[in-house]
């Protein structure tokens, strides 16, 4: 890893993560976490950029696409925004630190209608690790949204869960086969 490098912890909150989350992966969400506090630690000891996008919605709204598509999730304020089990206590641990940030998105992308190309970009970013979930819906699209911007793309296979397994596998093959990112452990 190098000082142009950043890790991508996308959505890993309750909602998406816990038993009793609003749209949860579950087991096969919860079982990743030792991956992204691995990667995560990892990537600060190297003194990388560690960013946390995270979904947010208010409920209900009739202008948002979601809103027809799923129940309510990662509601502003509510448990089921906030971080999932080990990782709320590294991010509190770690939140202070000038490389690591939590900002809010709206979209499946964690590019679409944020800064976070501009920010890579002023910081020399242009390798991206991605972790977190859901792999065939935020992952994905924030990998789509990077490839486009001529991102570099690693996706660690361990660290990221899909709601099904045909989603699962059918993202990693995409990832590979039309994106061109190295997929790894």
């Amino acid at each position: 890893m190098s000082s142009h490098t950043a890790l991508l912890i996308i959505d890993y909150t309750n909602d998406f993560v816990a038993d009793k989350g609003a749209l949860s992966c579950g087991a096969t969400g919860q079982k990743i976490t030792p991956k992204i506090i691995e990667l995560a630690n990892q990537f600060v000891k190297n003194d990388d950029w560690v960013i946390l996008p995270t979904d947010v919605h208010t409920p209900n709204d009739p202008y948002h696409p979601e809103t027809k598509l799923f129940p309510p999730h990662n509601v502003r304020g509510t448990w089921g925004r906030e971080f999932y089990g080990p990782l709320a206590d590294w991010y509190q641990e770690n939140q202070n630190r000038d490389k690591v940030y939590m900002y809010d998105k709206t979209r499946y992308s964690a590019f679409a209608g944020t800064d976070l190309d501009l920010r890579m970009r002023e910081r020399h970013v242009d390798t991206l690790h991605l972790v977190g979930v859901c792999t065939d819906i935020c992952v994905l699209h924030t990998a789509v949204d990077a490839y486009n911007l001529n991102y570099n793309l690693v996706i660690h296979e361990k660290g990221v869960a899909a709601l099904t397994p045909a989603g699962q596998e059918w993202a990693l093959d995409h990832f590979t086969h039309v994106l061109g990112a190295t997929v790894t452990d």
